[in-house]
Parts: structure tokens; sequence; C-alpha cells
């Protein structure tokens, strides 16, 4: 075992006195050691809980024979950080949660892993350390959170922040916003829509690295608890087969993840961590290819923002299984693909039922043929771009309007919600992209305003920034190149005509090549917004969105 290296023999005597100290005894360092990898903390709302997620976890794993030993890993609540400075550290933290993840476990010299995620980069920061660590490892996520209730209607976190959008625009009273204020998040978990915390755990169970409900069942359930005991007995199984994660998280695993994604109509944040979770097993990812995928496979789930389903209705319809199960009547994923269970996709999912086909439509019966997601491309997003199609409303699929141009998202705010912003307008948002930013930070602010104002079925809005999962209508983000590299986006002026052509896959600048030309020529980089610490360091590293973000050192590949 791995832990020999730290508790056997004469040499490794200081190591042993040293988790005397830890008052382990011998019969504990005789067994694995397995490191439970808590994100627990009391400020994000999908966290809180996850201490009872985690004693369980190690209940399982004592009771399995092996060791439990704890250690943490942060997360940042995106909601809490929305809308201000914080937001530039959200997507960053990925790489610091696999970093520093990685650092722990080699250091320690674990036998196998437990992850215990929930909210937004936690999830694929911790995939990206499992594949690099490459030890045998299960997820086990908090759940997400109820949805709440507003004047006999189900909501979730998107719902209130377009009350404030509502608020602003005089269509509901200070009461009512005060009402949604106190009933839209009515428990811990991770907010209750198909939002970047859910997609991803919803994809955790695809990649096969989480057991079956990992992704649905809702953090206040009791099932949550014994789902983290069999985690915890269940990695001890991977020990014993040796099953690790680069042999469960294959280039077909990712592209299942990307097939359900469609299915599910996933955040489009899914896009820039299955490129960065594709970039650590060695895959080369080209966001192009989600199109030939989403072509084939038919958009079956509607949940918030989308529609009016939520997490908890998704697991009472059979969950991620029950989905994948409709998409495999159409032969659309690779089912021989290993898992965390021991058995393959096929298996996993041979006995799983759509118990609800309102939430979960029918192979034969989608909400449309093609998926979620689309990436679009053209003179405006020369390497790609990224849109949720699937919370687009029809009317916004084809659009053509003039350009109003924002340098950072704080003056597109005060424009939309001083009245400024106008039907057919496209809002532009730039020099928020991973290096632009720094950080990329998500539009949740602009977007719900402009749904809350009653203009999400007459505005657009573009950005090399990205969008929270509980953006919805017609909100392209992840423009590539971004501004701060000399994009396109960076080119654009006031009242420029933008053609957006979500189904034929198009977003163009509809100014002559000449004129572009001639910007390019004058335009010049700007000084960087950030100089110290952290977000710098990450700047001068990050590459573009259509890559994932992911960092590298700057001249290598």
């Amino acid at each position: 075992m791995r832990s020999d290296t730290v508790t056997k023999g004469k040499q490794q005597a200081p190591h042993r006195s040293l988790f005397n100290a830890l008052g382990l005894t011998p019969e504990e360092m005789e067994r694995p050691l397995v490191g439970i990898v808590s994100s627990y903390n009391e400020i994000v709302p999908g966290h809180m809980n996850l201490d009872k997620i985690v004693n369980a976890v190690k209940q399982g794993v004592a009771m399995a024979g092996g060791t439990p030993i704890v250690f943490p890993a942060i997360a940042v609540c995106d909601g809490i950080a929305m809308g201000h400075l914080g937001m530039k550290y959200s997507l960053v933290t990925r790489d610091l949660i696999a970093d520093s993840t990685e650092a722990m476990a080699i250091a320690h010299q674990f036998d196998a892993l437990v992850m215990v995620p929930n909210c937004d980069k936690n999830v694929p920061g911790l995939l990206m350390a499992a594949a690099r660590i490459n030890v045998p490892t299960i997820f086990v996520s908090g759940g997400p959170m109820l949805a709440g209730h507003v004047k006999g209607k189900k909501t979730s976190l998107s719902s209130m922040f377009e009350a404030v959008g509502a608020n602003a625009a005089g269509m509901i009273t200070d009461e009512d916003l005060c009402e949604f204020e106190n009933k839209t998040c009515p428990t811990c978990g991770s907010c209750s829509g198909m939002y970047t915390a859910n997609s991803m755990n919803c994809l955790t169970e695809v990649l096969g690295m989480g057991l079956g409900g990992n992704g649905t069942i809702p953090a206040v359930y009791s099932a949550r608890i014994r789902l983290a005991k069999q985690a915890g007995m269940k990695v001890m199984e991977l020990l014993e087969k040796d099953i690790r994660p680069r042999d469960i998280m294959t280039e077909n695993a990712i592209l299942n993840a990307l097939t359900v994604d469609m299915a599910l109509g996933c955040s489009t944040n899914s896009m820039l961590h299955l490129p960065a979770i594709a970039h650590e097993i060695g895959m080369d990812f080209e966001i192009d290819f989600a199109n030939g995928i989403s072509e084939k496979t038919p958009n079956l789930c509607h949940l918030a923002p989308a529609g009016p389903t939520y997490m908890e209705d998704l697991d009472e319809a059979g969950g991620v299984y029950a989905v994948m199960a409709e998409l495999n009547k159409k032969g659309l994923l690779h089912t021989d693909c290993m898992t965390v269970t021991g058995k393959t996709v096929g298996e996993n999912i041979a006995h799983a039922v759509n118990k609800d086909t309102d939430v979960i439509r029918p192979i034969d019966n989608p909400y449309t043929p093609t998926g979620g997601l689309a990436v679009l491309k053209g003179n405006l997003a020369p390497d790609g771009s990224v849109v949720k199609r699937s919370a687009v409303v029809e009317e916004m699929l084809v659009h053509e309007g003039p350009a109003r141009v924002f340098d950072c998202e704080e003056d597109a705010i005060d424009a939309i919600k001083g009245g400024k912003i106008v039907a057919g307008d496209v809002v532009v948002i730039r020099y928020e992209g991973p290096k632009g930013g720094p950080g990329m930070r998500e539009m949740l602010n602009p977007t719900s305003a402009i749904a809350g104002m009653g203009l999400g079925s007459s505005v657009a809005l573009i950005t090399d920034g990205r969008f929270s999962g509980a953006s919805r209508g017609a909100s392209i983000g992840h423009v590539s190149p971004e501004a701060a590299v000399g994009g396109p986006i960076a080119l654009v002026e006031e009242g420029d005509i933008i053609k957006i052509d979500i189904p034929n896959l198009k977003l163009e600048l509809d100014v002559p090549e000449e004129e572009l030309t001639k910007r390019r020529e004058a335009w010049q980089p700007r000084e960087p917004k950030v100089t110290t610490g952290y977000l710098a360091r990450y700047a001068a590293m990050v590459t573009s969105g259509n890559r994932g973000a992911i960092l590298e050192i700057p001249g290598q590949k």
C-alpha cells in the first residue's frame, strides 16, 4: 500500500510517532489510510451540512476496514460572491482546490480518497485532483437544496435575483421582494435548480465517480447520509480491486458526461469544467464537438431556470440514471465504461425507470431534438462561445440588434437598472474573461435584471465572462478570444449590429472586414486590473475560456 511509505519499517519510526500524536493506534496504522476531503465550511449554504456527510463517510470507511482521516478543501459561495470583487475569486478556486488536494494527498501518502464537495468550483476542482493523484477515489456530494415556495409557486435562487429586477421595474412591491428573500432558499444544500453545482454533481454520476443519487438526493434527506456511508464502504472495495480514477474517467466517460449534459440542460459552466477535467486525463477537448453531440442528443429536462421543475423533482422521477436510461434507448451512451460501483454504466442503468415523464421527457418526445447547450462561432467568436440553448425563448433563437458596449459588469448593471437598455439591444460586457477579469466573473446580476424587468424575450447579452447556471435567456458567454488578448469582442463599438443565429450556431459582428482591420490596428492592450497576489499569477497563466480556462506555464503547452 502507498501508506506503507509512512507507516512501515524502522525508518518510518518518526512518521509513526507523529501518527501517535494524532491518537492513532497501531491497529489503525495497519489499515489502509483513506483521506476524506471535506469541503465543510460555515459560509456556503451547500456546505454547512458536510460535517454530517463526512462523519457518515468515516463510519462507512471504518466499517469496511479502513482508517479515515479528514483534511479540508476550500469553497466559495457563488451567490454571495456575485456582483462584486469577490466573484473574481470564484473560478480561480477550482485550481487552488485541485492543487491543494494534490499536495495533501501525495504529501501524506493516502491509499484512497473520498471527495466530499458540493458547490460550483469545488466539484470540478476535486475531479481534476482525482485524475492527477489517481488513487482509488469516490465522490459523495452534500446534495441539493429543496425548492422554496412563494405565493404557491416553487422558487430557487434565480427567482430571487430576478425578483430584484422585477422590483426595480416596479413590477413587484418591496413586501413581495422581502417574501422572496425569506422563502427562496429554505434549506441547506446546493441551490435547487440545474445550476453549476447540481450540474457537476449530476455529471459526476455520469462520469462514474459517484454512486447513483449523488447529484439529486436532497441535502436534508436521510438517504443522503446512507449514501455517504455506502460511499465510504465502496472506496474500500475500489482499493481492493485497484480501480482508479483514470480507469473510470476515460475519453468515453467524458463524452457520456457531455451527452447527458445536453439532455439535462446543464449550466454553461460545464463547458469550462469538462475541458479542464479532460485536460487532466490527457484528452484534447475541443468545445466544437459539443455541437456534434448536441445535434444527436435530445433535450429531455427543463429544470429551473429553464422550466418549472427542480432537483427534488428529478430525484423523484428516477434521477440521473433514469435520464441515462432514456438516452440509452437510442444507443447514445458508451455503456461499457467502468464506474465506482465496480460495474459498468450499462449495468448501473439496466433497471433504471423514468417515473415521471413530465420531469424527464421520453426519448421519443423531447423538448427539442437537439441538446441544451450550443457552441456558436463567427467573426465575433472565432474560437467559440457558449449558450444554454434550452433556456432561450423561441423568439430569441435568432436575433439581430445594436450593440450596447460595456467594459465591466457594473456599468452594464447600472444601464440596465437605469432603463437605458431597450427591446432589441445586444448588451456586450467585455474585459471580464479569464485574463481580463481576471477570473471570468459570472453575469447573473445583469441577466437576472434583464429577465426581471421583462426584457428576457427581447434583449441578448454577450460576454467574454461567463454565466451562472441560474442565468436564462439569450446569454452567450465564454466568447473567445477574449477582449484582454485582442479578440474581436474588443473591437465592437456602440451601435454595431450583432447577429445571433443559435440554430445555425453563428455569432457575427455585422461590420466590414476593412473596418475591423482598422480597429484591430488601433487597438491597445489594457493595463492589468490586478498586479499582485493570486489573481495576478492566475491571469499570467490562464488560457482562454474555449480551452476550459486551464492554467499553463506561459510559452508551454
